[in-house]
């Protein structure tokens, strides 16, 4: 799941380099593709979050439904990757966006997808050159089929036994602030883990021992099941991330907050 720089590094310089994606994305901030274009991993190509990892937004579906598999599938094939392509996915803010690149691509099939452990941050930290500009690759051959990953739907959510993860900062969690999405609060039963705390001060994932014990911490057992959600999507598939480096398996709901608060007859509680 995760790769570290040294054995990036080893892995650009082999006979079977990855393709590595950029993943720059933050809510709130629209320039991903400038800041991407400021330095970035050479070689590294850019994958914008709203249009090329979502299908477009709706009160329905909510802000980052996932995409047709078609439309993802051109996607990979437009960003170089083949069928036996590996891939190395980063962003610069832990991983907290660039895991959807991951989760999308293991969902769609292609499995031989990691994350750069620490992101970006552990790149320049290791005083390693960035380039300028874009990058363009060559046309990949990938093909992707959905399914292979677990996904909750929104009346799943509403009638599950699961644990339900809510990603989220605290405090919209609580209800405190809501920046972007209809209501504020969370779903009914679900439980506060901000996936940021998943990570350290270095931006690296916490060890599976640290997070096995912060999820048992949270009420959650080795057989429980689990589905995780945040405002839209995508912070989620960083909690199924760390869920898994756990040992536990977890469902992604797509749709999330966003979805579920754009529903008058969903329930919402606060604090």
């Amino acid at each position: 799941m995760l790769i570290s720089v040294d054995e990036l590094t080893e892995a650009m310089l082999s006979d079977r380099p990855p393709v590595i994606l950029d993943v720059r994305w933050q809510l709130g901030d629209s320039h991903g593709h400038e800041h991407y274009r400021d330095g970035h991993i050479p070689g590294a190509v850019y994958v914008d979050l709203d249009r090329e990892l979502a299908a477009p937004p709706s009160p329905e579906g909510g802000r980052h439904p996932l995409p047709d598999i078609a439309d993802l599938q051109a996607a990979a094939r437009r960003w170089g990757i083949d069928d036996s392509s590996p891939v190395v996915v980063y962003d610069d803010i832990g991983n907290l966006a660039s895991a959807r690149a991951w989760w999308l691509l293991r969902w769609g099939g292609h499995h031989d997808v990691r994350m750069l452990d620490g992101a970006l941050g552990a790149w320049r930290a290791a005083g390693l050159r960035v380039s300028a500009g874009d990058t363009t690759p060559r046309a990949g051959s990938v093909t992707l089929d959905a399914g292979h990953l677990p996904v909750a739907e929104i009346d799943d959510v509403a009638t599950t036994s699961a644990i339900l993860v809510d990603a989220r900062a605290a405090e919209r969690y609580r209800g405190e602030v809501e920046p972007v999405d209809p209501r504020a609060g969370h779903i009914p039963g679900a439980i506060s883990a901000p996936t940021a705390a998943n990570l350290g001060p270095d931006g690296r994932f916490l060890s599976a021992d640290e997070l096995r014990e912060r999820f048992v911490a949270l009420g959650i057992g080795d057989d429980d099941e689990v589905i995780t959600y945040c405002g839209s999507g995508v912070n989620a598939a960083h909690a199924v991330a760390a869920l898994q480096i756990a040992g536990r398996t977890a469902a992604l709901y797509p749709g999330s907050w966003s979805q579920w608060s754009a529903s008058p007859s969903r329930p919402a509680e606060t604090g």
